[in-house]
């Protein structure tokens, strides 16, 4: 498989640094490194903001880091965007909007086990961006479509370029807003989502994942055509782990999940040690494998990260950087432990 795991390493991509090549050290101290990307650096580098370039109707305010939609100025762009849709490199991250992202493909990954890209996936962006009447424009049947066929080009774009690096390089769609599918929003709920997102994966090319760290539909979300499941399970063990038959089919599928297990918060970080987080990520496997999951499928289809990003810590970037440092302590710690290495 493309996607390796044996417990070994990565994380998400969101950082507190301001510092590019700092972030980079920090991306690349871990086994499958990624592009960082770095609101604090500049509003450019913010995830939705990313995702936003060269989309038809995007309003950009970056002094009051603002980020909104207008319906008339989609119309007005829409023809110039698609006469470019077989243009790639108008699909792809320009330099304007992310220093790290080129930065990142001007190094040598070819000795990686594996590299990572992503992108803020359709439905968060959906939620989050909103029209000239605060209403997201995810709930818009003329918009959504069209904005599901460009978030997958942007992702395509971007795993090419990835692949001419490392041969094994795969995608995070980060959708943090399917955990409020659930929540009775009026407008959009599962099944459309479904539809919508089988639709979107099928546009999308292989390896591909999402990465989340709220608390969805477990059910739904390991029911959709991924390969990679990233999760925050510092948080969410115990549910997570309610969810042994959908776990299942996606490991027999040849699924790999990440377990977010070490917190970059800094009050929760200072709780936490390399014992306990083994006990705590080891009890979720032990549940699993009472309820007849094969440990040593698990293992071998697993990878470990941070549990979450996190940008609000006091001492800004230094907890994060722990983190990733006890992220591959553990990592080490566990394949010797289970003879992975």
């Amino acid at each position: 498989m493309p996607v390796p795991g044996n417990l070994l390493t990565t994380a998400m991509a969101v950082m507190p640094h301001t510092e590019v090549e700092r972030a980079l050290k920090a991306a690349l101290s871990l086994d499958v490194p990624f592009w960082p990307q770095l609101p604090n650096l500049s509003y450019h580098e913010d995830m939705y903001v990313q995702a936003a370039e060269h989309f038809p109707g995007i309003v950009l305010d970056v002094p009051k880091r603002r980020l909104s939609f207008s319906i008339d100025r989609f119309a007005e762009e829409l023809e110039e965007t698609l006469a470019r849709f077989d243009q790639p490199e108008h699909f792809d991250i320009s330099t304007a909007y992310s220093v790290v992202y080129h930065r990142f493909l001007a190094l040598d990954h070819s000795r990686r086990p594996a590299i990572r890209g992503q992108l803020e996936g359709p439905i968060s962006f959906g939620f989050n961006v909103l029209d000239q009447n605060d209403r997201p424009i995810l709930f818009d049947d003329t918009v959504r479509p069209f904005m599901l066929e460009f978030m997958a080009r942007r992702l395509n774009v971007q795993l090419e370029r990835l692949k001419q690096l490392n041969e094994n390089a795969f995608m995070f769609v980060d959708e943090p807003g399917l955990q409020f599918l659930f929540s009775a929003m009026a407008g959009y709920g599962d099944a459309r989502a479904k539809k919508d997102l089988d639709e979107f994966f099928a546009m999308v090319e292989r390896p591909r994942g999402i990465h989340l760290c709220g608390n969805p539909d477990w059910d739904f979300l390991l029911g959709l055509d991924l390969d990679v499941l990233s999760l925050d399970i510092y948080t969410n063990a115990e549910i997570f782990s309610a969810y042994t038959a959908s776990i299942q089919r996606f490991l027999d599928r040849n699924g790999i999940i990440i377990w977010g297990i070490v917190p970059t918060g800094a009050d929760a970080f200072e709780k936490e040690n390399l014992d306990s987080l083994t006990g705590q990520l080891e009890s979720v496997w032990k549940v699993l494998s009472r309820k007849g999951i094969d440990s040593s499928q698990l293992l071998q289809r697993s990878m470990l990260s941070p549990a979450t990003c996190c940008l609000v810590n006091p001492d800004r970037e230094k907890t994060v950087e722990k983190a990733f440092a006890s992220v591959q302590r553990l990592s080490r710690q566990l394949r010797e432990k289970y003879q992975l290495l």
